[in-house]
């Protein structure tokens, strides 16, 4: 039995793999996100792992206050070396029991641990398929990982106080469609996305 909800090492991992096999070539290439390109999704990927991981670790503070829609992310010079560490650190911070119990911040809003945390697993599970379907890679995402984050945006999408899904309108998928299916459609994203 594990003292914690979930480990993100797997997902991080995945993550880590994904943006090792993306090319310099690929970096101003169009995701699934309409505003954003692949060093988009990247410089997102570092920032929320950074906000997350200090959200985890309730250190609350200017990387847990900035509103992600504030600025169009991007990467610096290091990020091939950046990100799989700030990855890592995030997985770790959320290993630590006491990041799923009281409040945090992230995103500038104040959230339970345990939202912080399923919200952490939704950005990875989501922004991994994104940047794989951009750059053409095959993804797997941690079984867990993905059955948290489906969860977690079907509970969004039910929620009438938002008017549906997070990201956007929800995309109808068949019932009976893969999980990751149902869970990309729930983040307002289209399965059948190609590049």
């Amino acid at each position: 039995m594990t003292d914690h909800p979930l480990d993100l090492g797997p997902q991080a991992r995945v993550i880590a793999r994904l943006a090792e096999g993306v090319t310099d070539g690929q970096l101003a290439d169009r995701t699934p996100c309409p505003e954003s390109a692949v060093r988009n999704i990247l410089g997102h990927l570092a920032g929320l792992s950074v906000a997350f991981r200090d959200a985890g670790r309730k250190d609350l503070g200017a990387t847990t206050d900035t509103n992600p829609n504030d600025a169009v992310p991007d990467i610096g010079p290091g990020w091939r070396e950046e990100l799989p560490k700030v990855l890592d650190e995030l997985a770790d911070a959320w290993r630590d029991p006491a990041a799923w119990t009281g409040m945090t911040r992230a995103g500038g809003l104040d959230l339970p641990g345990e939202i912080a945390g399923a919200v952490a697993v939704d950005e990875l599970v989501i922004h991994g398929w994104d940047l794989a379907r951009a750059t053409g890679q095959p993804y797997e995402p941690d079984p867990a990982a993905l059955r948290v984050a489906h969860d977690f945006l079907l509970a969004a999408a039910e929620d009438p106080s938002r008017g549906g899904g997070i990201f956007g309108p929800v995309v109808p998928v068949p019932a009976d469609a893969p999980l990751l299916d149902r869970a990309v459609g729930l983040s307002g994203r289209n399965p059948g996305w190609e590049r």
